[in-house]
């Protein structure tokens, strides 16, 4: 098992919205891989903005550490702003570009996702981000 289980936006969105297509397979990604979930800010706010009335959902999973935001930007922009130029063509968002870059500074990482650009985007220059998907 991941000793390091990150999650994206779509992830938490699905996760909290029964209307979600992806609901049941976050309910089980979430037994399969329990928390605490690891995040970035970005991500955190593309959640927020995504599931507008269910926020106080994602502010419970803050407040109990179920989802915790270990990544600083500043620290990491420098790799962050050289991925995203990387996959310009994607194009690869700030939040994605944070996520890939946690991928690279975290042990045994797996990421939770519903995105599949996920699957393009390399880290460590050519190798597969760990990541589980729909």
């Amino acid at each position: 098992m991941a000793e390091n289980v990150l999650v994206d936006a779509g992830y938490l969105v699905a996760l909290l919205s029964k209307r979600d297509t992806h609901h049941p397979w976050s309910i089980a990604q979430s037994t399969r891989f329990p928390p605490p979930w690891g995040t970035c800010e970005a991500a955190l706010s593309e959640a927020y903005h995504l599931v507008g009335g269910g926020a106080s959902r994602i502010d419970a999973l803050l407040e109990r550490g179920s989802l915790v935001v270990p990544f600083e930007l500043g620290r990491q922009l420098h790799a962050v702003l050289k991925l995203m130029q990387k996959y310009k063509d994607v194009p690869m968002s700030l939040a994605d570009a944070c996520l890939v870059r946690m991928t690279e500074t975290v042990s045994d990482p797996i990421l939770l996702t519903t995105d599949a650009d996920f699957l393009v985007y390399r880290r460590l220059g050519r190798h597969v981000v760990p990541c589980v998907t729909p």
